[in-house]
């Protein structure tokens, strides 16, 4: 399958953004104080787990969906 320059460049900027945005949650999570992600013991709670589990998928996700951009976009400067 072919993809176009535009497609391939739109899925390689989609990679980036969503590594740009889920390792800004990763943090905003890691330094969560209210009492959400963390509690009262410091122990994580289930609305960490799932948050985190939620930024790990995404970060596969956008990495897996950013390489086929940057395959295609190889793939055309081969061809061209």
């Amino acid at each position: 399958m072919k993809l176009s320059r535009p497609i391939s460049w739109f899925l390689l900027a989609f990679g980036v953004w969503s590594w740009v945005i889920w390792v800004t949650f990763v943090k905003n999570l890691w330094k969560d104080g209210s009492g959400l992600a963390f509690d009262h013991a410091g122990n994580p709670t289930a609305y960490f787990w799932v948050h985190l589990t939620l930024a790990v998928v995404s970060f596969v996700l956008g990495t897996v969906i950013g390489v086929i951009g940057l395959r295609g976009l190889r793939a055309l400067r081969q061809i061209s």
